[in-house]
């Protein structure tokens, strides 16, 4: 700094113009801001934004000197005797001042004749401005300063955390006689409108993964606030200043290191921006963590944006309670209080399980509890362990109608993870995609209060439908819906594990803890379904009811995702998406007659699942692994193993006509894939005398399909080369076999047209005999019928064969005919 007074002085010397001077002073603010990284690394929080503000101070009282020198030259009055004072304002006037954030000057003057006091002010802000300083100034007589204060709350805010800079000690003086008289000025209003601008302000920026670090819930402004009612009422200068009936040690220390981290984290994004900025923005946490010394990985990313949550949630409650404190002398007092629910009378001390019990009596009515009563809740006596009695009071809250009133208030009190330890690994956890507006255990709980005020009327009537003990599982299921998050394992996996515990613990019945394990496991995949799948695909639906198969379980999972949805922010759950759930639930119910084909696909879908953790499927391309999943075909996923299953259709994948496998040993099997028509019933017909003990169809894709066919008995080597051309003479231009009608009754056929939305059932059961199956398949040929699957079994010569046959024009028009054709005796 004396360096660049040298040269100022000898500018000044010289004569030179003001812009010369002032860009002098530009480069030197310049030079400055390039080493305020190396200042941060080694400063704490508050002491980083005291340093930066006394330099500021240094070049404010620098331009002041300038200011007077060039106005009186030679005939420079002494400071005190000149009636000007600079003074700093609001977070420059608490020496918090952030390195991009406006400085607040409030320039006061004494009108005497004599002294140019105009032109001092304007060579003092044209300098400011011409040296790059970012300004926000007032300019008042010593007269007006009660009476602008009265015009604003805001200004009046600003003025009594006002701070000495520069200029006459005498004026300085007078200006704080009637700074006190501001202060003394009507101090309860001045407390209920900086009241309701904090409420305000909470609507605005409220608790969310990207946090308003200043004027968001926990942040700065809520500390500020404590501040300026104490300066109010008792001229502090700082809050630990505050009588000690008011403010713990302890709690003091908690809340002074939470409020010390949220200054580092806001200078750091000063600092990253390069502008003022007050929003950590997702995309900035990494930047910003490193300036603060945590390595560049997810977990410290996690661990930092953890730590933000925590230290805004610290300052928020002991704000929220010290704030209630220093009101409870005026009559706003009570009216701020009004609905809350108040503190337990302090005849004795009080448990918290005494409190507790409070809060689950209270919670048949939605309510907020009082700070006091939020104090109490912090400061009362905690068990080394969790009693069987907690554990009763903790379940007759979910039973409760507003059981989100009674965990808020202990989420509030940051008891959450005692109360309930199940919780406690998303406590403060971040989520970062982008998807969810709140941390796990913010939105664990909005998710309650949105089952708790479904305003969906359909949806309502089903929760309502529901039986108590339902409901009660159900609150928890939500509750917990996320538990398992911040694990390497699916956090669905782990977060059924946790609730299964919890909901043991809690004596809940073994059906429905099996029901709500379920529930949390899949509770993303009616929202993944319906926003991303074909609903009117039947594979689809019976996939996703396959994982419920009742209609309680299906009311419960679309109940549960509308909470979910409701749950995860403003405006997510939208008229869109909830008509597309409200179509897979409806079709889902549609889905449960038909239980035997529910059975089946949830057995498919177990096979999915073990096909996925093979190593040979994760190594296939996506492209290929999207087919396989998606083959229509049950019967391929239950009759065969993982590696055949990939053998198949990626042969398959490749098939451009046909291609097919013979073996001979122990008995003959033809494995064909084909694209093109395939003349099935003429390639039987061929083999007619040999016995057909097994045949499986399945198809692959809309145009290509797997067919297998099981001998009992192998032929003779020099008979293959025929069965090659015979197969190849089965596709092509269609051929008339000759070959004797097996003898079937009606009764031995069923058909059930409406198996399913897309396909028929056809059951035969009836004696084995030569010739059968391809007399079958001559006729569906003729017909143009298609067959989906296909399950021939004989068992005590008997055949009994299944047919799923998709529900096209041939076959709903000739069903008549189909069995006409296959009775020999009606």
């Amino acid at each position: 700094m004396d360096s660049i007074r040298e040269k100022i002085d000898e500018l000044l010397h010289q004569d030179a113009d003001d812009f010369v001077i002032a860009k002098i002073l530009k480069s030197d603010i310049q030079a400055y801001f390039t080493t305020l990284d190396e200042s941060f690394e080694n400063s704490g929080g508050k002491d980083f934004l005291v340093k930066h503000t006394r330099k500021i101070d240094s070049m404010l009282k620098l331009i002041f000197a300038i200011a007077a020198r060039r106005m009186f030259e030679a005939y420079q009055p002494m400071k005190n005797t000149l009636p000007l004072v600079l003074v700093a304002l609001g977070s420059y006037g608490r020496e918090e001042l952030c390195v991009h954030s406006d400085i607040d000057l409030m320039i006061v003057y004494k009108d005497i004749p004599g002294y140019n006091l105009k032109e001092i002010i304007e060579k003092i802000l044209y300098l400011l401005w011409d040296s790059g300083l970012k300004l926000g100034h007032r300019v008042h007589n010593i007269n007006e300063l009660l009476d602008v204060s009265r015009s604003d709350n805001t200004i009046k805010t600003a003025m009594i955390e006002s701070r000495y800079i520069e200029g006459s000690s005498f004026l300085w003086t007078w200006t704080q006689n009637a700074l006190n008289a501001i202060r003394h000025d009507d101090i309860e209003t001045f407390i209920s409108l900086k009241l309701t601008e904090q409420d305000q302000m909470h609507i605005k920026f409220p608790f969310t993964m990207q946090p308003n670090l200043k004027e968001g819930v926990g942040g700065l402004r809520d500390a500020n606030l404590v501040y300026w009612i104490g300066k109010a009422r008792y001229n502090i200068d700082r809050i630990n200043d505050l009588p000690e009936t008011l403010i713990d040690e302890h709690a003091y220390r908690e809340f002074r290191i939470a409020l010390e981290f949220i200054f580092r984290v806001r200078s750091a994004l000063h600092l990253v921006t390069g502008k003022k900025e007050d929003i950590l923005h997702l995309d900035l946490i990494p930047s910003v963590a490193h300036y603060l010394g945590y390595r560049d990985d997810r977990i410290s990313h996690v661990k930092f944006a953890g730590k933000v949550f925590s230290c805004l949630k610290i300052i928020q409650l002991y704000t929220t309670i010290w704030a209630d404190l220093l009101c409870a002398d005026y009559p706003l007092h009570q009216t701020k209080n009004e609905g809350l629910l108040p503190p337990v009378a302090e005849k004795e001390p009080h448990s918290l399980l005494d409190l507790l019990k409070l809060l689950d009596h209270y919670a048949s009515d939605e309510y907020r509890v009082s700070p006091a009563l939020l104090c109490q809740l912090l400061e009362a006596p905690k068990p080394a362990r969790l009693t069987n009695k907690y554990t009763h009071v903790i379940r007759d809250i979910f039973r409760q109608k507003h059981a989100h009133s009674a965990l808020n208030a202990i989420w509030e009190a940051r008891l959450l993870s005692f109360v309930i330890p199940s919780v406690n690994k998303v406590i403060d956890l971040p989520q970062f995609d982008g998807y969810h507006e709140y941390p796990v255990d913010a939105h664990l709980l909005q998710c309650l209060y949105c089952l708790e005020h479904i305003k969906d009327e359909a949806i309502k009537t089903i929760f309502d439908a529901l039986e108590a003990p339902e409901k009660e599982m159900l609150k928890i299921v939500t509750f917990m819906h996320d538990a398992g998050k911040g694990r390497i394992k699916s956090h669905s996996l782990v977060g059924a594990s946790l609730f299964k515990a919890f909901a043991k613990k809690l004596g809940l019945s073994e059906a429905l803890i099996e029901d709500g394990a379920t529930l949390i496991q899949y509770h993303t995949l009616m929202s993944n379904v319906a926003q991303r799948e074909d609903l009117y695909s039947e594979k689809t639906i019976l996939e996703f009811a396959s994982h419920f198969k009742t209609k309680k379980m299906i009311d419960m999972i679309y109940i549960l995702t509308y909470a979910d949805l409701n749950g995860v922010g403003d405006r997510v759950y939208n008229s869109f998406n909830a008509s597309l759930i409200q179509t897979l639930y409806t079709q889902s119910l549609e889905a449960l007659e038909h239980g035997s084909m529910l059975d089946e696909t949830a057995k498919r879908v177990e096979k999915e699942e073990h096909l996925k953790r093979t190593e040979q499927f994760k190594t296939l391309p996506s492209t290929t692994q999207k087919m396989i999943l998606s083959i229509p075909s049950n019967l391929m996923f239950l009759r065969y193993r993982p590696e055949q299953i990939i053998r198949i259709a990626t042969e398959g994948l490749q098939t451009k006509q046909f291609i097919y496998k013979i073996s001979n040993s122990p008995f003959l099997t033809i494995e064909l894939t084909r694209k093109e028509d395939f003349q099935i019933g003429y390639m039987l017909s061929k083999l007619s005398r040999l016995n057909l003990v097994n045949m499986d169809i399945c198809k692959l894709s809309n145009d290509l399909k797997y067919f297998k066919f099981d001998f009992s008995e192998p032929v003779e080597d020099d008979e293959i080369p025929f069965i090659k051309t015979l197969i190849h003479e089965s596709f092509g231009s269609k051929k008339t076999p000759n070959l004797s009608v097996p003898v079937i009754t009606e009764k031995e056929i069923k058909i059930d047209r409406n198996h399913s939305k897309n396909y028929a059932k056809m059951e035969l059961n009836t004696k084995d005999q030569k010739g059968l199956i391809a007399h079958l398949m001559i006729i569906f040929d003729e017909l143009g019928v298609d067959i989906a699957t296909a399950k021939i079994h004989t068992h005590k010569n008997r055949a009994r064969d299944l047919f799923l046959i998709e529900k096209n024009r041939n076959f709903c028009q000739n069903i008549g005919t189909i069995i006409k054709k296959l009775a020999s005796k009606v």
